[in-house]
């Protein structure tokens, strides 16, 4: 016996993500029409497998201040970018779709200046995605398929650094956009300060180590 649940029946709490199999594009494109724009979950679909994440609020927040420290890196190097946020990036002829917790245009920022609708048919992946404690295959596999070159994984107070090399994620010590600073190194550092002496002063610190960083 087949038994159908209604979207609104799904009831998933802070921290916790389900997975629904044999679910078609159709139905996903019906499921992201259904939840909207405005929410806190965030979904990834790959060939029929959706899965759905509710983050804990210090997810948000991490998330929050790592697209807080990149816009303010970006702005200390005068580079232009074109922030995107979780918007929803999928490719029906891939059957792949993700939402990632902050993303950026940066090389191709040009390209997406105005940009209200999404098509990656057309446009080009964001040149890097950040993720907060991302645990899951499925995520990372709809990264990799959607050619999204950089990929920032922020788990248990570490920041690692993917970048798409050959069609593969390979680890790396630096970042290909910013490739003078450590950030691998110093990143963790700046996120504690911000849980200990609070946001603005982590943010103005950072911006300091930047600078000085550039002048060296």
């Amino acid at each position: 016996m087949t038994v159908t649940l209604q979207l609104e029946q799904l009831s998933i709490m802070p921290g916790q993500r389900i997975v629904l199999r044999d679910v078609s594009w159709q139905q996903f494109e019906a499921i992201l029409t259904e939840l909207g724009d405005h929410r806190a979950s965030r979904l990834a679909y790959d060939n029929g497998m959706l899965e759905i994440r509710m983050p804990l609020p210090e997810h948000e927040r991490s998330k929050v201040l790592l697209s807080d420290f990149v816009k303010n890196l970006l702005e200390a190097l005068d580079i232009d970018f074109e922030p995107f946020g979780s918007s929803t990036f999928k490719r029906i002829d891939m059957a792949k779709g993700i939402e990632p917790d902050e993303c950026f245009y940066i090389q191709n920022h040009a390209a997406m200046i105005g940009k209200r609708r999404l098509d990656l048919t057309i446009d080009p992946p964001p040149d890097l995605a950040i993720e907060v404690d991302l645990t899951s295959k499925t995520q990372l596999e709809v990264y990799r398929v959607l050619g999204v070159p950089e990929l920032w994984r922020y788990e248990s107070g570490r920041l690692r650094i993917d970048v798409l090399q050959s069609g593969r994620y390979v680890e790396s010590p630096i970042s290909p956009t910013f490739p003078d600073l450590l950030l691998v190194e110093r990143f963790p550092g700046f996120v504690e300060m911000a849980a200990t002496a609070g946001t603005r002063p982590a943010l103005k610190a950072f911006r300091q180590w930047v600078k000085e960083q550039l002048q060296l």
